[in-house]
């Protein structure tokens, strides 16, 4: 287990179209096998649905979705005198968008679209209206949280 916490954060570069380091952080997510450009081209082509969906800035759709899936307190695992507790912990804003990157991938490729682009921009549409499995997944979360608050006290 690693010891060292003061890890230096890798600084990614924005991405070339909107300049920014989340959509470039949402393009490695839905990257495989190293094949950035193919990441590229449907991250784009998604927004490009986005904007014709909704008629406003797709790059402003997309953080306000992301917005709408951040969970506000995160479970993390802690073993105490040989049981396994879920204790809610409030999420940091890095891990926020880390979560909400990682969910709006996630569901958006067990979407049963035709395409991924219209996966990805289906799920991005229904976050940013509140709904859709990211959002039910956000849910969850802050449910559960809620029931094993009497675990708080196990905090990290």
């Amino acid at each position: 287990m690693r010891k060292d916490r003061n890890l230096k954060k890798v600084i990614l570069p924005p991405d070339p179209v909107y300049q920014s380091q989340i959509v470039s952080k949402a393009i490695n997510m839905i990257m495989w096998d190293g094949k950035k450009q193919l990441a590229q081209k449907i991250f784009y082509r998604a927004m490009d649905l986005v904007a014709q969906k909704s008629g406003k800035p797709p790059l402003e759709v997309f953080l306000d979705a992301l917005k709408n899936i951040a969970p506000t307190i995160e479970l993390k695992t802690r073993k105490i005198g040989g049981s396994n507790y879920q204790v809610p912990v409030e999420a940091s804003p890095e891990r926020k968008e880390t979560l909400s990157l990682r969910w709006l991938v996630m569901f958006s490729r067990r979407r049963t679209e035709k395409t991924i682009v219209e996966a990805l921009a289906c799920e991005i549409m229904d976050a940013y209206n509140n709904t859709g499995l990211s959002i039910k997944k956000r849910n969850e979360t802050i449910k559960t949280a809620e029931s094993n608050k009497a675990f708080a006290y196990f905090r990290f």
